[in-house]
């Protein structure tokens, strides 16, 4: 991949890790609840339901941030853009749809296959193929 590239996708994964973070610290000065929001049965309700919603979230970027940081990782190592399964170069049509992309298309619709072929697929996509190995 040319260097123009590399740096413009660090620059877009440098940005995401400083947005999320900056976000994490806010939604998380928003998790505490006050006891005035307490009232009744209704406002306990509602406001269990935003806090699974926030946390909800905060994981989901969690997440987000540890493939950007991975992401980070292989431009600092000069692998981003390879694919893992076959070593070829992703399209980067790809990566600038999912930049965070480590399958070329042809090994992510072969993933997603055997997905659904196996009962591994059944698995919560986001527990990560090493948990569902434990789990079997």
């Amino acid at each position: 991949m040319k260097k123009e590239a590399l740096k413009k996708f660090k620059r877009v994964f440098e940005m995401q890790r400083r947005n999320i973070l900056f976000n994490d610290r806010i939604v998380r000065e928003d998790f505490s609840v006050c006891s005035d929001d307490r009232f009744d049965e209704v406002d306990q309700a509602a406001t269990d339901i935003e806090q699974s919603m926030r946390m909800r979230l905060c994981n989901r970027e969690i997440l987000y941030l540890k493939k950007v940081e991975e992401a980070l990782r292989r431009i600092e190592e000069g692998t981003f853009g390879e694919c893992d399964e076959c070593g070829e170069e992703i399209e980067r049509r790809r990566l600038e749809a999912r930049p965070t992309a480590t399958l070329c298309v042809s090994c992510k619709e072969e993933q997603e296959r055997r997905e659904i072929l196996t009962a591994a697929g059944r698995q919560h996509k986001s527990l990560g193929e090493a948990f569902s190995k434990k789990l079997a």
